[in-house]
């Protein structure tokens, strides 16, 4: 995202004094919306009961072409807490635990031990994180949706107990 913190401030009504105010940057302002947008993916999830259907259905709306601005802004900031820059402390964190701590829960729930459930949720974050790259770097939806769906076998098959 290329907008200063006043063009931001502008387009919705406000100062950037007020930005600054509640979010310290502009990168804890993207932070916060990306935060939020992630929040509101993982609400999505029926946790609970996670199957490789559940992960399939996460899977097509993550590749629909209209979130592709919301991914792009994600892994902006993914680099700029990569890099340490301020505003973005704790983002790293969060945005591996949101995912893998629900999903561990969720395989141990079903009998899967708790190392192996780690190690699966790690994965998953990994694949489909890679494939969303991917994914905007190429524009090859039909290729990586693939690369999902065989990442989707191998995880109905760690999720049963194979």
């Amino acid at each position: 995202m290329d907008l200063s913190l006043r063009e931001i401030a502008s387009a919705i009504g406000t100062s950037h004094r007020m930005l600054i105010y509640h979010f310290g940057s502009r990168e804890g302002l993207l932070v916060a919306v990306v935060r939020e947008v992630e929040r509101r993916q993982r609400e999505m999830i029926a946790w609970e009961s996670l199957t490789a259907d559940d992960a399939r259905r996460t899977w097509a709306r993550l590749v629909d072409p209209s979130l592709r601005t919301q991914e792009r802004l994600f892994f902006e900031i993914y680099v700029h807490a990569l890099l340490g820059r301020p505003g973005t402390e704790g983002f790293l964190d969060e945005a591996l635990e949101g995912w893998i701590s629900p999903m561990v829960e969720s395989l141990t729930g079903s009998g899967v031990e708790p190392d192996e459930a780690r190690a699966v949720a790690r994965l998953g974050v990994a694949v489909t994180r890679g494939l969303l790259l991917d994914l905007l770097a190429t524009g090859d939806s039909a290729g990586v949706t693939r690369a999902y769906e065989l990442f989707a076998s191998l995880f109905e098959q760690a999720s049963s107990g194979a």
